[in-house]
């Protein structure tokens, strides 16, 4: 019999500071475990032999070669005994675990609300709170203004206060945030306000990274969202003809919205506005291509599938004859230690974020889908534009609109800053 060879799955690996020491963490972004590993020291050394190249053996003679210290045999098979329970090895029983819990999703009508009580509150009373809390200045644009109904295709009036005596034109789309609540919050409320008052439309097409890749360029599911405020209803319907028209397998990635957050936190905002004001349904689209096709040399549409679900996407808004607005779920910047750069990052580095975001989002804000790729890709997206995708197809969408920067913001954690802007398009 053969002598077993522990293999750590393709986790996500970050250094971080934990009673006082260096360690560096594994956490899953697949969500197969929810536990976070932190590894220091002589375990940290052993872990990182769980190659499938190494035996038992091989560790003990790596680490008896490099500090004359044997480990004994027993105690790397806690270790892995250990790590296989927590779901971090590729073992059979990893594979058992995946198998069921894709099953079961797989199975449900409805999508978890995976986040609640992590990235926002999980009880419905206190995320409302939290909610409203996000629209008062400074942070905030202010309260959402009321609106009177607006006749068929029209935007509403009166227009919102500030802004002429003219009504204001639809929203057409918006780009809002997808970091958590409780980090960015705000941020979500300066694109939402002006959905809520300036957007007629029943019917949202939400576009949202997939952190972790995806084998197909799009994802689609027929599940609803579920919240603290009640289920975000899909439109099973549109689905179902977006997916024929698109020519290509939209749901041979469907597992990737288990666990995605950058859809479920507009879901979670859209009842928030509309659950008492008007009954309105999502589309949701995760969306991974961008980055594969920068990192080919290519740009998104030499891949066919892409132009295909995109083509595919605005016949089936013109064979509806619903009112329809696109929101991408879309972050910008992540840098520092805790997404692989080797210092953290000081005051110097996040003002010029600041400016190369900033200038990123001109084209954005031109409704220019080519040339914002084109701007991530100029410096090999040096600075992890995470929403690249989902932007991208907002704006391919969208065509030549005119779009608006609102607010831009970053979370300023040394080790990991995160930027993100909200965009208003009409």
């Amino acid at each position: 019999m053969s002598e077993a060879v522990p293999r750590l799955r393709a986790v996500e690996s970050f250094p971080v500071e934990h009673e006082g020491r260096s360690c560096i963490a594994l956490r899953d972004p697949g969500g197969y475990t929810d536990a976070i590993l932190l590894l220091h020291g002589p375990l940290l050394e052993i872990v990182s032999l769980f190659d499938g190249e190494h035996t038992v053996a091989d560790i003990q003679a790596a680490v008896m070669r490099r500090h004359g210290q044997l480990v004994e045999r027993g105690h790397i098979q806690e270790i892995t005994e250990a790590l296989d329970a927590q779901g971090f090895l590729d073992s059979p029983s990893f594979a058992a675990r995946r198998a069921d819990i894709d099953r079961k999703f797989l199975a449900s009508p409805i999508r978890p609300a995976t986040h609640a009580g992590g990235a926002y509150a999980g009880e419905a009373a206190e995320l409302r709170a939290m909610l409203d809390r996000f629209f008062a200045p400074p942070d905030g644009p202010g309260p959402i203004e009321a609106q009177n109904p607006a006749p068929e295709g029209r935007g509403p009036n009166p227009a919102p206060e500030g802004r002429g005596p003219n009504p204001a034109p639809e929203v057409r789309g918006v780009i809002a945030p997808h970091i958590d609540y409780h980090r960015g919050g705000p941020a979500y409320a300066w694109a939402y306000r002006e959905l809520a008052e300036r957007c007629p439309a029943d019917l949202f097409v939400i576009f949202g990274t997939c952190h972790a890749g995806m084998e197909h360029p799009f994802a689609l599911t027929r599940k609803d969202f579920a919240s603290p405020l009640g289920a975000a209803a899909v439109d099973v319907d549109f689905v179902e003809a977006l997916a024929q028209r698109a020519r290509q397998d939209c749901f041979g990635s469907e597992l990737a919205h288990r666990v995605e957050h950058s859809i479920e936190l507009q879901a979670v905002f859209l009842r928030y506005l509309f659950a008492d004001r008007r009954d309105v349904r999502i589309v949701p689209v995760l969306a991974s291509f961008a980055h594969e096709a920068m990192h080919r040399g290519l740009r998104p549409d030499d891949d066919p599938r892409v132009p295909r679900f995109l083509d595919a996407l605005a016949e089936t808004i013109a064979a509806g004859g619903q009112r329809v607005a696109l929101i991408a779920g879309a972050d910008l910047a992540h840098m520092g230690p805790r997404f692989g750069d080797p210092e953290p990052v000081g005051g110097p580095e996040l003002a010029r974020i600041e400016r190369e975001d900033t200038a990123m989002l001109e084209p954005v804000e031109a409704g220019d889908a080519q040339a914002f790729f084109d701007s991530v890709a100029a410096d090999g997206d040096r600075r992890r534009i995470c929403g690249y995708s989902p932007i991208y197809a907002l704006l391919r969408s969208l065509g030549r609109v005119s779009g608006r920067v609102t607010r831009y913001g970053q979370w300023p954690d040394p080790n990991g800053i995160v930027s993100f802007a909200s965009v208003v398009f009409e």
